[in-house]
């Protein structure tokens, strides 16, 4: 909205040309997000506490989580709506990428919104039935994937971190693999959300990793430099990850141990889809797997357990799943956990970086 309020004014007043760069909006929308994120925080956690909304503990959980039951939910609302109205604010809202993710941004929030609140009605750790929530995140991230294809130019090809003469064209199929991408991140993130501050963080890493991704990928001579695909309009994407950045260090804020509200799922789902979309709009798809290792660990954890549970009658591979929960129960105190989880993501982040030389 700035952009194209203030930008064609640059020619009487020359102070306002910053607006045309992207490096600018980045920087002053995680500032934006940040700031709403604390002005606002603890009004929303007032409010949450106001209304009963309030943290249900699994009954399989493990013995240190029950005094965390009472702590307020859905915080994921500061969250989103700190990154919507900064995106708007910042981005350049011609740009038909950033309507995509915002797309995402909400749908998956309104499942995620739903979840939660059935949980609120029913007092339990339970919500939308699983099916029915896939369901809804694979509609979506068809219609996107779909949206993407159809676009004019929009490139089919698949990169491969560390190879850059192997770029699979997929075809139509793009659109199955870029709604894997989008559905699988969302859960992945979900499943993350355990801990205080230990979803939040990998996705503020991840987020600020995408805005160098976005914004290398969108600058023609950049990405001929490097020699990655080049997405003509996808740097502003940079803008829309600045905002994520700036709403998870807002959040952190108060969702650090001991946590004073928690996510719940319309923060994590659409926080993961939407890190999905960029991915893939940024032909980064693959290195999203490096980006987000944390969460790949965490939902591979998942589907280790229950497939070796089944085919050994009842045993286990980890203690508790997913992973961060086996790491508590061997004795290491929550806040170890996260905050070495936390590093490995940083460490991921840098790596991934590294692979725009490393080609």
């Amino acid at each position: 909205m700035l952009y194209h309020l203030l930008y064609p004014l640059h020619t009487s007043i020359s102070a306002l040309n910053v607006f045309r760069y992207i490096t600018f909006r980045t920087i002053y929308a995680s500032l934006t997000a940040l700031l709403i994120c604390l002005f606002l925080g603890q009004w929303v956690i007032k409010k949450l506490r106001e209304h009963g909304i309030e943290q249900y503990v699994r009954d399989d959980g493990p013995p240190t989580h029950a005094t965390k039951g009472g702590t307020p939910t859905m915080g994921g609302l500061l969250i989103l709506f700190s990154i919507i109205v900064t995106t708007l604010l910042w981005s350049q809202l011609t740009n038909f990428f950033v309507w995509m993710v915002l797309l995402v941004t909400i749908t998956y929030g309104g499942i995620g919104f739903i979840d939660d609140y059935l949980m609120q009605a029913k007092k339990r750790s339970a919500g939308l039935k699983g099916r029915s929530k896939f369901l809804l995140q694979v509609v979506i991230a068809l219609f996107v994937g779909g949206l993407l294809y159809m676009r004019s130019g929009f490139d089919t090809h698949v990169s491969v971190p560390f190879f850059k003469q192997i770029n699979p064209d997929l075809g139509w199929f793009y659109i199955i693999f870029a709604t894997f991408v989008i559905v699988g991140t969302s859960n992945a993130v979900n499943l993350t959300d355990g801990l205080d501050g230990l979803a939040i963080g990998p996705v503020t890493v991840a987020a600020a990793t995408y805005v160098v991704l976005a914004y290398v990928a969108g600058h023609v001579k950049i990405a001929d430099y490097l020699q990655i695909r080049y997405v003509a309009g996808s740097g502003e994407l940079a803008v829309f990850c600045g905002a994520v950045v700036g709403a998870g260090m807002g959040f952190l804020w108060f969702n650090a141990y001991p946590a004073q509200i928690f996510m719940g799922d319309v923060g994590s789902l659409p926080l993961g889809g939407a890190l999905g979309t960029v991915a893939v709009i940024t032909k980064h798809e693959i290195l999203l797997v490096l980006v987000g290792g944390i969460f790949v660990i965490e939902a591979l954890s998942v589907i280790f357990q229950v497939s070796f549970f089944k085919v050994s009658n009842g045993h286990r591979i980890f203690r508790m799943a997913p992973i961060h929960h086996h790491f508590e129960l061997k004795g290491w105190p929550e806040p170890k956990v996260i905050v070495r989880f936390w590093i490995i993501a940083i460490i991921l982040g840098l790596l991934s970086l590294s692979t725009l030389k490393l080609r």
